[in-house]
């Protein structure tokens, strides 16, 4: 059994190949060209394809508490059928994008990734013999980015069992057997996913078993502090109306900004709900109020925040 702060860092680490962020960037909507699973969503990046992101969308439109729930639901057939337009489908990346701000979407994510990867992983490595807190997160790693078992199968060919090779040895050969695989593949975008290989080679020929902390990964510090950190690109606040947005500098950010940009978008701008005011919201700001009649300023006061937000407060 691992401890709930193993866990974490084990989570961490795919987090880390996943998003790019120790904690998991749960609004991060991608599209990589060549990826059959088409539009990948949230911290662990389910996919359209695979059928998972329809069934976590399901999970979170189905809690009454779901800020962006009635959003999100018109399109779940869409999601069920595997529409391809959802790819791009910028309004709902959108939403995506501000649900992430629920905490309601925050825990279904960690609730549904769970189940969907986490406990498999922990049920397979327990099968096999793997204890260690690397090894397991090895494991745990392959059933988020697919193709355990056939990995899994060549590395007994190839090295023998667990129990016959010895754990640490087996997990060597099975990331060695899965960066050839990863290498050599005929799609581009998983031949470049090899740097996940070469982190876990890297904590291994450093020992790090036991997943002590801290630790750095793709540059990044894992310890208590960071896996304890509000997730980045989230926000709790301001709501809108609170206070007046504008350009200037710091960049102002917030719930309040977000919710900004997505009326906008709802409305036909063209424009990432990132939470980030910067010289585009000013400008399609501007534009807004250019065609409704309205001093072009730019800057949103609480009129014009309760007009464009008044359907997501």
């Amino acid at each position: 059994m691992l401890t709930t702060t193993q866990k974490k860092t084990a989570e961490a680490i795919v987090n880390l190949f996943e998003t790019g962020e120790v904690c998991g960037d749960y609004g991060q909507v991608t599209l990589i060209a060549g990826d059959t699973g088409h539009l990948t969503f949230g911290r662990s990046q389910t996919t359209l394809g695979s059928g998972n992101l329809h069934d976590l969308l399901q999970r979170y439109c189905s809690n009454p508490g779901a800020r962006f729930g009635a959003r999100l639901a018109a399109s779940l057939p869409r999601f069920a059928a595997g529409d391809l337009t959802l790819d791009t489908d910028l309004k709902l990346h959108n939403v995506l994008r501000a649900s992430a701000d629920d905490p309601v979407m925050r825990d279904t994510q960690d609730a549904f990734f769970d189940e969907a990867y986490w406990q498999p992983a922990a049920r397979a490595a327990g099968r096999l013999g793997i204890t260690t807190p690397l090894g397991v997160a090895v494991v745990y790693d392959s059933f988020v980015h697919g193709s355990w078992k056939a990995i899994c199968e060549r590395t007994i060919k190839n090295a023998g069992d667990v129990a016959s090779a010895g754990e640490r040895p087996w997990i060597s050969a099975y990331v060695a057997t899965r960066r050839a695989w990863l290498a050599t593949h005929p799609r581009a975008d998983l031949r470049a996913t090899v740097y996940r290989m070469e982190a876990f080679q890297r904590l291994i020929d450093q020992g790090y078993w036991g997943l002590d902390l801290p630790l750095v990964v793709r540059a990044k510090e894992i310890s208590v502090a960071t896996l304890l950190a509000t997730p980045p690109g989230c926000y709790d606040g301001p709501e809108p109306g609170t206070r007046m947005l504008t350009l200037q500098s710091p960049l102002q950010r917030g719930l309040d900004v977000r919710l900004l940009q997505l009326g906008l978008s709802e409305r036909g701008a063209d424009i990432k709900a990132d939470g980030i005011f910067g010289q585009t919201s000013m400008r399609r700001i501007r534009e807004y109020q250019s065609t409704h009649g309205l001093p072009a300023t730019g800057v949103a006061d609480v009129a014009l925040m309760a007009q464009l937000t008044g359907s997501s407060s």
